[in-house]
């Protein structure tokens, strides 16, 4: 199999709707731009099917409007959008964090603290695509120490509003997500159900504002339509 070739393994669809998820939520895509099946296909080189499957499953999330002759546009994600969604989040995974330290054994407190290390050091150094990955590791690793895989499901669908790179894009978000992540790390620590409840909802909250915030200048940077 050569390079050039469409890529055949499974899931394609999800992996494409992530791409152009993030593109959304990041601002690559604006309100109103134009996404054809076949450039995502070919940007992602893989077949056309699973790419328009994506685009329709992106439409009923909400990111995609379908009209007739038009094709998928992106629809607008406002700033109280993204406060809506982080608000559900926030409630999701503070119970999530509740229950991880209801539930910490040593083996969890010692994973979750080499993580915050790794990832502390990946921002001293500027190394974006490491600090994500420990971010993404660090909050999984609560979520499936929670015991709870039905509302781990829930926290992966309204987290789809969060673009993957984050850290390209929000100012101060590693600086929150390290000091944010110490007061997690203490109530885990401590076998304190309530007090993990409430650090990790108030660094949803937070980490929600920054994007909203983040995704308000952007809107109101555009040009207004033309009459």
């Amino acid at each position: 199999m050569t390079l050039n070739q469409p890529r055949t393994r499974p899931q394609l669809g999800d992996e494409a709707a992530s791409y152009v998820r993030d593109q959304i939520t990041s601002g690559t895509l604006a309100p109103g731009a134009h996404v054809r099946p076949e450039s995502v296909a070919n940007e992602l080189n893989i077949s056309s099917t699973p790419a328009r499957e994506a685009l329709q499953a992106l439409r009923a999330e909400g990111f995609l409007e379908l009209a007739p002759r038009r094709g998928f546009t992106v629809s607008k994600v406002t700033g109280d959008d993204i406060r809506d969604m982080f608000l559900v989040q926030s409630w999701v995974a503070g119970e999530l964090a509740a229950r991880a330290a209801a539930n910490a054994d040593e083996a969890l407190i010692a994973r979750i603290s080499r993580v915050h290390d790794e990832l502390t050091a990946a921002a001293e150094r500027g190394d974006l695509a490491t600090l994500e990955e420990q971010n993404h590791l660090f909050h999984r690793d609560i979520n499936l120490a929670s015991n709870a895989t039905k509302l781990a499901w829930v926290i992966q669908l309204v987290s789809r509003y969060a673009p993957s790179r984050f850290y390209a894009t929000i100012e101060g978000w590693p600086e929150t997500t390290i000091d944010d992540h110490a007061g997690i790390l203490d109530a885990i620590r401590a076998g304190d159900p309530a007090a993990a409840r409430e650090a990790m909802s108030n660094h949803i909250l937070r980490s929600g504002e920054q994007l909203a915030r983040h995704i308000d200048a952007r809107l109101a940077a555009e040009p207004a339509p033309s009459a």
